[in-house]
C-alpha cells in the first residue's frame, strides 16, 4: 500500500511568474514514468508499517534531479 498522490491537484503557486514551460523536461519525465506498468513496482509493496510514498513519484523526483545534474540525495 502506498500513499495517494495526485499531480493534477489545484494549487496556486506562491509566485505566479514561476511556471513550467510546455517543453520542460519535467513533462517528459512524467510521461516516461507513467508508462511504466504498476506491476514493476509490486515488489516494493509492504503490508506492515506506515504507507510509503509511491515509487513512481519517487522515480520522477530522482529523474528530474538527475536531468539537472544533481546526484546527491542531500541536495535533492
Amino acid at each position: 500500500m502506498f500513499k495517494n498522490y495526485n499531480i493534477n491537484q489545484v494549487v496556486l503557486p506562491l509566485d505566479l511568474e514561476i511556471k513550467l514551460d510546455e517543453n520542460d523536461i519535467a513533462y517528459a519525465v512524467n510521461d516516461v514514468v507513467t508508462q511504466v506498468p504498476d506491476e514493476a513496482f509490486a515488489s516494493f509493496s509492504r503490508e506492515n508499517g506506515c504507507p510509503a510514498y509511491h515509487p513512481k513519484m519517487m522515480m520522477k523526483i530522482i529523474l528530474c534531479a538527475y536531468t539537472q545534474s544533481i546526484f546527491s540525495g542531500r541536495k535533492i
